[in-house]
């Protein structure tokens, strides 16, 4: 599992209440407790550090001796130094060398998005590598299982409000809903919320996507069939509607079911009665039914592709799940509930920026909810226990009008630059897909070349000692353009 770099806080008067280890707790971020005349004894090898902190008003050192001994010992580490205004002057006139090293000077009073551009400064100077991996000793189901399999629906938008308000009103009833939206919106995080807040609860939740199952399979899939029934069923089996007995079946992608499959289903919701394939013994139904889709259901009847009688059987209760572009308010709370699934699945934390988070609300989200959720997984692989700033998003994710970009240190120039050993970031104890991963950092790169190029293909392709139809080529093959 990834485990974050550590800061470390310089405190000589520890008996005093230090209130920097919690403030960065709270935003996510390790951090260790030394004194000015311990640290050089008891710190952690310098690369695996973030940086340090130096409070004047928790260093009983002259703050240059501190500066020039930190500097000896590493003098590509960063430095945060928090001081009042009138306190600041003292670092006016430092020798270069040691005035590179402080990356930032923060006031007392920083609020936590200023710590947060801090950090992310104090990453970008340690080239990233803000991770280290560590043994994995949680091996219990409990632990590893998937952090999808249970999900709350997040978003305190008007929209998300109602829709709550609609689950409560209707959860306690049998009556059948139709949920209506984009594909990815999460409809079957609502269908779910509503089967544990109905009194079938305890019973089973089964789910069946009819847009992704062949037609001529679909109906054993939903009524099981007998032994003999046709090629292949060599016993019987029990479909979909006989797992669910007691409980909530959810036909997903409804508006995917061919004709011949709407009658059967019509007739099981009128008459609660169904065979199996190949069967003659009638079977008793006692189940919920929740469907969804993304197709206009009212169009596809007055095209002839779905069954009047059997839209006006489902739609007993529409609940309209909205895009997420309608909703953008939400984003941040996604972001912190995708946060913690990432990590209950065995992934790392990610932040991000003030500016990323503008960023991401300005986006239209074609693929919804699904869509912000790849996002997140996407830069945790790429910046495990990192901060995201509008740097570091995905071109397309890139809206930065009237955003103000923090300057990068020249300590970050110097510690990328001045070293010509190669590192590697760790290996996650249960692996990770080196194809995928390789494939996101020459999309960034090639990203990266044309943003600095000005998107002169000719001079990006020389940038990366590439021909310029190889570059076009991959340009083409990760659908990279120009906003």
């Amino acid at each position: 599992m990834w485990k974050a770099m550590p800061l470390i806080i310089l405190d000589d008067k520890s008996t005093t209440s230090n209130a920097l280890k919690p403030l960065l707790s709270f935003i996510g971020e390790e951090s260790l407790v030394f004194t000015t005349g311990s640290w050089h004894h008891d710190v952690p090898a310098e690369e695996e550090l973030l940086g340090f902190i130096i409070d004047l008003n928790l260093i009983a050192t002259d703050l240059l001796k501190v500066l020039n001994a930190i500097h000896k010992w590493n003098h590509l580490i960063p430095i945060v130094i928090i001081a009042d205004e009138k306190e600041l002057s003292v670092i006016d006139h430092l020798d270069e060398a040691l005035a590179i090293q402080i990356i930032s000077k923060l006031p007392t009073t920083a609020d936590q998005q200023q710590w947060l551009n801090v950090l992310h400064l104090c990453q970008l100077c340690r080239e990233n590598k803000h991770a280290v991996v560590v043994p994995d000793k949680l091996n219990n189901d409990e632990d590893t299982q998937s952090p999808m399999s249970v999900r709350p629906l997040v978003g305190k938008s008007p929209s998300m409000s109602e829709i709550r308000q609609l689950i409560a009103q209707v959860a306690k009833t049998d009556a059948n809903v139709l949920i209506l939206g984009e594909s990815g919106t999460g409809k079957e995080v609502v269908a779910q919320n509503l089967h544990v807040s109905s009194k079938r609860s305890t019973a089973p939740f089964v789910p069946i996507n009819c847009g992704a199952i062949p037609a001529e399979l679909l109906e054993s899939e939903l009524f099981g069939h007998e032994k003999g029934a046709f090629t292949g069923a060599i016993t019987a089996r029990q479909g979909r509607f006989e797992l669910a007995k007691g409980g909530t079946i959810f036909l997903d992608e409804i508006g995917d079911m061919p004709m011949p499959m709407q009658v059967k289903l019509l007739r099981v919701i009128q008459e609660r009665i169904f065979e199996r394939v190949g069967g003659t013994k009638t079977i008793k139904v006692d189940v919920r039914i929740i469907a969804a889709t993304h197709r206009d259901l009212e169009q596809a009847v007055e095209q002839g592709s779905f069954r009047e009688d059997l839209y006006y059987r489902l739609n007993v209760f529409p609940i309209e799940m909205p895009a997420l572009k309608e909703r953008a308010e939400d984003i941040p709370l996604l972001i912190n509930n995708f946060s913690e699934r990432l990590l209950k699945s065995g992934m790392s934390k990610i932040r991000f920026s003030a500016n990323a988070l503008i960023s991401l609300t300005r986006h239209t989200w074609p693929g919804n909810v699904r869509e912000l959720a790849n996002l997140m997984e996407r830069m945790s692989i790429l910046y495990p226990e990192g901060i995201v700033d509008l740097a570091e998003l995905p071109v397309k994710y890139k809206y930065d009008d009237g955003l103000i970009r923090s300057e990068i240190p020249a300590l970050a120039g110097q510690s990328q630059g001045g070293s010509t050993k190669k590192t590697l970031r760790p290996i996650p104890e249960n692996g990770f897909n080196l194809k995928d991963y390789l494939v996101e950092v020459e999309k960034m790169y090639i990203i990266q070349a044309l943003d600095d190029c000005n998107w002169v293909v000719a001079r990006a392709a020389t940038k990366l000692e590439m021909r310029r139809t190889t570059l076009v080529e991959k340009m083409r093959k990760y659908e990279i353009h120009k906003e």
